[in-house]
């Protein structure tokens, strides 16, 4: 049975709904008063007397909320789709079953009541610029309140091979768009010689491999590519048989050989380290969301943000994070509406839920997001800038990592889902404005709670060196991890004792899906017992799934003891063609980038009109939605002054308490600078 439960604030009228109605306005809509309700669906067999006691003391806090149905003629609701993260659902559930509630599954979501009427087209138009997100919601009219709640159905097991030994090049390229693979034709071409070689077609398994490890978020085939750098007239002046290792690697190296004390492991892990003092090493990680910020941009920057502390923890033998930082780059707050290109969320609502996403994920975990920038341009409207980064600190002797041959491979944290499937090679592609529908299955809706206990079982493991090596499920999900971590040695994986979220998926989404708060470890055989037992006492799910090494080293794929892919590592890692890229130089050497800094007589209103400009203006909107404080360490805040309201050049965390050694944490923006 299903039972319903709806929530709302004592405190009429409704804040939150305030808030709504100013946005609405700004469509030119009155929607009058606005009452806000939580919305809990729950299966289960439970006696209604149990539903209203869990209603009472778990739901609802009696001192600032009721339990009252959300009655009105005017009304939407919003419901996440199925399949998609509910964290609060998951809590729900737990707590209730703590409660001594039998529940088979919690789902929720959210009612607007109004009390004037909007025109139903024109208000579907708002509640998908203001409340909503198509990709990952659904939209009501009417109280939901369904038979059953939805559920996947069962998968039956059926190996499918791909075609494409015979295909032309069209073909290879309507493939490898269609698959949604985003190969070359040349990375496409080498696929076919291969399985040619081997008189056999690939699995989908094998295939989806290939695409998220040659991707351009997993490789790096751009910066890695052979570059030839040429005049007007097509004369090479100069070659770089790999451009990022023949530059910023070489320089960097350099630096090293004449002072090997200060870099401790650089472009070799999930994170450079540098030395910090006698005992402890930093470690720090940016990378971007902005794909799928573009299209979720709650999910997306959350996201983003667990997956930067999460390559902190697999990170050497595992940091520990302790700052975090971030900088959104969007579109004029104030763009007009009507001036949207399709598929394209209002930027204003991208920025307010980007900033929501690292702050929820940051405050939830417990790690002080300390520093940041925002800037505003148009240029950025169909694709947002969304970077994330984390700081960890990580003893020096827990640096180094390796693999080795006969370890388990154990899989820690949250569930596999079909959540963040073609993450990888969506994140690689030109974004268009159908992505939105394409992949939605691409976005996902991260759980921090779940990483902040798998971090804290992560370095009690550490400390106790019951793992040899450490990486996080990022972008491909366990193809591009467990790929990574048995590169050099083969990889045995059986793909059925991977958990899941729930039932349907097939052995190509288990291995492929880039679901969050993951992480996979390379254990001991004689460790595995003691590390299941602590994940035990921390409510903490972890499972072996295979083990590393095997003969010739391949990777080799298990469904229900059927075999499903065999690659060899060779060819996984260095298969991919890399192209040769030309670079030209012009009649003139580029100019240097102009100042734009002047000094300008203003009065007080030109004053004014200056310290308006979203660039200019304070940001302290952003800043006091995260917690800055927690950990005790932050030194220099992000906002100083006698009454902390303007903006620190830098903030500075004190790491260890015992210890007046300090990290300054500051970022440099500066798109406006053109060159003449």
């Amino acid at each position: 049975m299903i039972h319903r439960v709806d929530v709302r604030t004592r405190q009429q009228p409704d804040p939150l709904g305030q808030a709504i109605r100013n946005q609405i306005a700004e469509f030119g809509a009155d929607s009058g008063t606005i009452s806000t309700y939580r919305i809990f669906l729950i299966d289960s067999d439970a006696e209604p007397a149990q539903i209203r006691r869990a209603a009472r003391q778990l739901l609802a806090d009696p001192i600032v909320e009721e339990t009252r149905p959300a009655n009105g003629d005017y009304r939407v609701e919003i419901h996440l789709k199925p399949g998609v993260m509910d964290p609060v659902a998951n809590s729900t559930e737990m707590a209730m079953r703590d409660m001594g509630i039998d529940v088979r599954q919690v789902r929720t979501g959210r009612a607007y009541v109004m009390d004037r009427k909007i025109d139903r087209k024109e208000l579907e138009r708002i509640v998908w610029r203001v409340l909503a997100n198509n990709v990952i919601e659904s939209l009501h009219f009417e109280p939901f309140l369904p038979d059953q709640l939805p559920s996947a159905q069962q998968y039956k097991f059926e190996l499918r091979t791909v075609e494409i030994r015979k295909l032309n090049d069209d073909q290879l390229k309507k493939l490898s768009r269609d698959g949604h693979l985003f190969l070359s034709l040349a990375e496409m071409k080498a696929i076919q010689n291969y399985f040619r070689d081997r008189n056999r077609e690939p699995t989908d398994v094998e295939l989806e491999t290939l695409a998220q490890t040659w991707s351009e978020h997993c490789v790096h085939k751009t910066l890695k590519s052979a570059v030839e750098v040429v005049d007007e007239k097509g004369n090479v002046l100069r070659r770089y048989g790999n451009l990022i290792r023949d530059t910023i690697f070489q320089s960097t190296q350099q630096l090293m050989d004449r002072d090997g004390s200060f870099c401790l492991s650089v472009f070799k892990d999930n994170a450079g380290v540098i030395a910090f003092d006698s005992s402890d090493a930093v470690c720090f990680k940016v990378e971007t969301h902005n794909h799928p910020s573009a299209i979720e941009p709650y999910g997306g920057s959350s996201t983003g943000a667990g997956g930067v502390i999460r390559d902190i923890l697999g990170t050497g033998l595992a940091a520990k994070p302790i700052a975090n930082t971030d900088v959104f780059c969007v579109a004029d707050a104030k763009y007009p509406n009507d001036q949207l290109p399709p598929g394209v969320i209002h930027p204003k609502r991208v920025l307010q839920q980007v900033v929501a996403g690292v702050r929820d994920y940051g405050n939830r975990m417990g790690i002080p997001t300390v520093n940041g920038a925002v800037y505003f341009n148009d240029n950025y409207l169909g694709n947002p800038l969304v970077f994330c980064g984390c700081v960890g600190l990580i003893p020096r002797d827990k640096i180094a990592k390796q693999t080795q041959s006969g370890d388990a491979i154990v899989v820690m944290g949250g569930r596999t889902g079909r959540d963040g499937i073609h993450g990888a090679t969506f994140s690689s592609a030109e974004l268009t404005e159908t992505h939105a529908d394409e992949f939605s299955h691409a976005v996902q809706i991260g759980n921090a709670i779940t990483e902040k206990k798998v971090a804290d079982v992560i370095l009690q493991a550490r400390d106790r060196n019951l793992f040899t090596a450490i990486t996080d499920c990022g972008a491909g999900g366990l193809s591009s991890a467990i790929g990574e971590m048995g590169q050099q040695l083969g990889a045995f994986v059986e793909l059925d004792k991977v958990p899941l979220k729930y039932d349907g998926l097939r052995y190509d989404e288990i291995w492929i899906s880039e679901a969050q708060e993951r992480m996979v470890l390379s254990v001991p055989k004689d460790r595995i017992d003691e590390l299941l037992e602590l994940c035990r006492g921390e409510d903490v799910e972890a499972t072996v799934i295979g083990h590393f090494g095997t003969d010739h080293r391949e990777l080799l794929l298990h469904y229900h003891g059927q075999e499903v892919g065999r690659m060899t590592m060779r060819f996984v890692h260095d298969g991919i063609p890399m192209p040769t890229r030309k670079a030209r130089i012009g009649d003139t050497a580029v100019a240097a980038a102009s100042n734009h800094s002047q000094v300008v007589r203003a009065d007080a209103k030109q004053l004014l009109l200056l310290l308006a400009n979203p660039n200019i203006a304070s940001k302290h909107w952003i800043i006091r939605q995260y917690d800055h404080e927690v950990l005790g360490g932050s030194v220099v805040k992000p906002l100083v002054g006698p009454l902390q309201i303007g903006p620190s050049d830098a903030s500075v965390i004190r790491p260890k308490l015992n210890s007046m050694a300090g990290v300054a944490l500051a970022c440099g923006l500066a798109p406006h600078i053109e060159d003449p």
